[in-house]
C-alpha cells in the first residue's frame, strides 16, 4: 500500500514547477503521504466490506453451499450426466474451463467470454478457486465467491489488478477434467493413461502471476 501511495504522491507531485515540487516535498511529503496512504485504505476497506456484504447476500440464496473455508459454490446449470453426477476433479487434476471473473464492485479482472477456454492445473490456482471447481461436476456451470482469505489476501495482486482485501466472484464453466478425476461414467483415455492438453490463459495463480 505504501507504494500505492508514493505512486499517487509522484503524480500529484508531477503536476507542478520542479522548483514548487522540491519545496512541497521538503515541507510536507510525508504529511502528503500519510494523507494519501490513509485514503487508499478507506478505500480498500470500503471493497472488502462490499465484497464481504456481497457474499453475505449469496449464500442467503437458495441452492448455494458454503464450503467449511467461507467459499460459496451456486450450481446454475447441470452437466450431462444429471444434477450431482458426473466426473468431478481432484488437487492434482488438470481442467478446461471458461470464466468469468469480477470484483464486488462488478469490475471485471479477467474472462474468457468471447475467447478460447482455457487449460491448467489445479494445484497453481489460489485455494478458493480449486475448492470451488473441486465441488463441481463436469460439465456445469457454477457461480463462485471467494473470500480475500482465500484468495489474494491483504495484499492483493502485485500488478495492482485485484486490490488487498478484494473477494472474488467467478462464473465457471467446467467443460472438461482432463486428468485424474473421479466419479462418473467411462471414458477413453490415450496410450499414456491421460488426456493432457496444454493450453493458456490469462487466469491469475496463486502468486498473482498469469499461467501458462
Amino acid at each position: 500500500m505504501a507504494e500505492v501511495a508514493k505512486g499517487l504522491l509522484d503524480t500529484v507531485v508531477g503536476r507542478l514547477p520542479e522548483e514548487s515540487q522540491q519545496v512541497l516535498l521538503s515541507r510536507r511529503g510525508t504529511e502528503l503521504n500519510e494523507l494519501i496512504t490513509t485514503r487508499a485504505n478507506r478505500i480498500r476497506e470500503k471493497l472488502e466490506q462490499a465484497g464481504r456484504d456481497m457474499l453475505t447476500e449469496m449464500e442467503e440464496k437458495e441452492g448455494v453451499v458454503k464450503l467449511p473455508s467461507g467459499v460459496l459454490v451456486h450450481v446454475l446449470d447441470h452437466g450431462p450426466e444429471g444434477p450431482g453426477e458426473g466426473k468431478r476433479a481432484t488437487k492434482g487434476s488438470t481442467v478446461k474451463v471458461h470464466y468469468h471473473g469480477t470484483l464486488a464492485d462488478g469490475t471485471v479482472f479477467d474472462t474468457t467470454l468471447g475467447g478460447e477456454p482455457v487449460t491448467f492445473p489445479l494445484n497453481g490456482v489460489v485455494p478458493g478457486w480449486r475448492e470451488g471447481v473441486l465441488k463441481m461436476h463436469e460439465g456445469e456451470t457454477a457461480m463462485i465467491g471467494i473470500p480475500p482469505e482465500h484468495a489474494y489476501g491483504a495484499e492483493g495482486t502485485p500488478d495492482g489488478r485485484i486490490p488487498g482485501g478484494s473477494s472474488l466472484f467467478f462464473k465457471i464453466q467446467l467443460l472438461e477434467i482432463l486428468t485424474q478425476s473421479i466419479g462418473g461414467g467411462p471414458s477413453l483415455l490415450g496410450a499414456d493413461g491421460n488426456q493432457l492438453r496444454k493450453g493458456g490463459g490469462g487466469l491469475l495463480g496463486a502468486d498473482g502471476k498469469p499461467m501458462g
